[in-house]
């Protein structure tokens, strides 16, 4: 395939698959209608005869070149399995190009300071389980660090005091940055404000840019009420103190934070069953169980990879 590849993607031998797909043709004719001197035409038809696309054989005083259609409807079958596999995950491409068009438009209201104070995303999920187990996952770290990330990325580093006043961290990387060598994606810090186990919880967290200072602040309002299949669960975010760099990072707060919450809504419907995430596992009982160099301390405040 890599061959058949190298070989197609010269546009002089694409010109000649092109011309060998209407008919057989000797070289001296297939030069003519490429427009291009003949030894270089042999030369390319011996490089598309390496990668098995064409065939040729000798006639009298000349030789005559077929395209061979098989490499090339297998090509083709190996292209479509790849653009059918993007179609399946999960939209990808489209989340993709919504965050790309939502981006633009936020840059160019970015003109100065403060430019997004007072904007507010809502968010509401139903979830399975108690309030009591929800409250767990909304604050306990090695809990938190199995969904609190956009699609795509992995918390790499939390911190989470459920308490008045307490410090909230939250580093998270690349997905597939198994080894942490690649640059850090994002960093967060911040401190929670309100707190009342199981009903609601309220804190600060402001996106760090590249020199340190505050993108902006989000002030996030969760509110927890049990419902006949487990529990409600209304989130206010309300921006203050923006920057006009902090256009990025309020793009994506609406995709980013409802694809975390989705993920949250998938660990609890199947923390009877065996989790897709390694790692951390919530067992049947609601205990969290780390692994693989994952570690939580006793008073499941901290979580880190390192």
């Amino acid at each position: 395939m890599d061959a058949l590849l190298a070989a197609l993607a010269d546009p002089a031998r694409w010109k000649l698959v092109r011309l060998l797909a209407e008919q057989p043709r000797s070289v001296g004719v297939l030069a003519q209608l490429a427009a291009a001197r003949q030894p270089q035409t042999t030369k390319h038809l011996q490089t598309l005869e390496r990668a098995g696309v064409v065939t040729s054989q000798r006639t009298g005083q000349r030789r005559v070149y077929a395209l061979q259609p098989g490499p090339l409807r297998e090509l083709a079958a190996a292209l479509g399995q790849l653009a059918d596999a993007a179609d399946r995950v999960s939209g990808s491409g489209t989340t993709y190009d919504r965050y790309g068009l939502t981006m633009n438009a936020e840059r160019l209201a970015a003109t100065e300071a403060g430019w997004a104070d007072g904007r507010s995303f809502r968010f509401h999920r139903s979830l399975t389980g108690r309030p009591e187990k929800v409250w767990r996952h909304l604050t306990e770290a090695g809990l938190l660090a199995r969904w609190w990330t956009p699609d795509g990325l992995r918390v790499s580093e939390l911190v989470f005091e459920a308490r008045r006043g307490g410090q909230i961290v939250q580093e998270y990387r690349d997905a597939e940055d198994a080894d942490d060598s690649d640059l850090i994606v994002g960093r967060a810090e911040g401190a929670v404000e309100q707190v009342r186990p199981g009903e609601h919880l309220a804190y600060r967290l402001s996106p760090l840019l590249p020199d340190g200072r505050p993108a902006f602040t989000a002030h996030v309002d969760m509110g927890l009420r049990p419902t006949e299949t487990g529990t409600g669960l209304d989130v206010r975010w309300r921006i203050t103190g923006s920057t006009v760099e902090s256009a990025d990072f309020v793009a994506g707060i609406e995709i980013g934070f409802g694809q975390s919450l989705d993920r949250l809504a998938a660990i609890l419907a199947g923390s009877t069953h065996a989790t897709d995430s390694p790692g951390n596992t919530d067992s049947p009982d609601g205990t969290d169980n780390t692994e693989n160099g994952e570690n939580a301390d006793s008073s499941d405040n901290t979580w880190s990879t390192k």
